[in-house]
């Protein structure tokens, strides 16, 4: 098949045939040769001016676009790696704050204890005082009262005597009487 082309082709009769139809097309539609490149040359003066003063200048905007793109892109991860970074500090930070507050707080709660144990040893301190000096004041009532009473017994048994004997006792009888009555008390 292929030789049967390539025979064709060296006759003339297919490109002639091509040729002719070609013409007779172009004829009809009107085509007009020193108009078409004529319009070429003009198509080729337009695309070279829209190259020259309208694609390179909007490539290169879109050159310089496109690199405050990646800039921004490069400034955002620098900034996310910025802000993680601060998060760990911050992170840290509050781990730091967290152990030296609760450092204060146990040396608070030491501080409250020994407070607590001493002021518990002076309130301690205190009510044996205060007992000590209560167990004085009631041995000195005691004290006294027993005085009171034994002269008060010595009194009776002396007034007593007196009635009973009809008699008045001496001061050396009133006396011995006394003492037998305080040594009858006290046993």
């Amino acid at each position: 098949m292929q030789l049967g082309l390539i025979l064709a082709a060296a006759d003339g009769g297919v490109v002639d045939g091509l040729k002719t139809t070609a013409s007779e097309i172009g004829h009809k539609f009107g085509f007009n040769t020193s108009l078409f490149i004529s319009q070429l040359i003009g198509f080729f003066i337009v695309a070279f001016v829209l190259h020259r003063f309208a694609f390179k200048p909007l490539q290169g905007i879109l050159a310089e676009r496109e690199s405050k793109i990646a800039e921004s892109l490069a400034a955002a991860e620098r900034m996310k790696a910025d802000l993680a970074k601060a998060d760990e500090e911050r992170k840290r930070v509050l781990a730091e704050a967290g152990l030296a507050a609760n450092k204060i707080i146990e040396e608070a709660r030491a501080a409250s204890a020994r407070i607590t144990e001493l002021e518990l040893q002076k309130a301690v301190a205190g009510a044996k005082e205060i007992m000590d000096k209560a167990k004085q004041a009631n041995d000195a009532d005691l004290a006294r009262m027993k005085a009171e009473l034994r002269r008060e017994v010595g009194r009776l048994v002396v007034a007593t005597s007196t009635k009973v004997t009809g008699k008045i006792l001496t001061i050396d009888d009133q006396k011995r009487l006394a003492e037998e009555a305080n040594r009858d008390l006290a046993a």
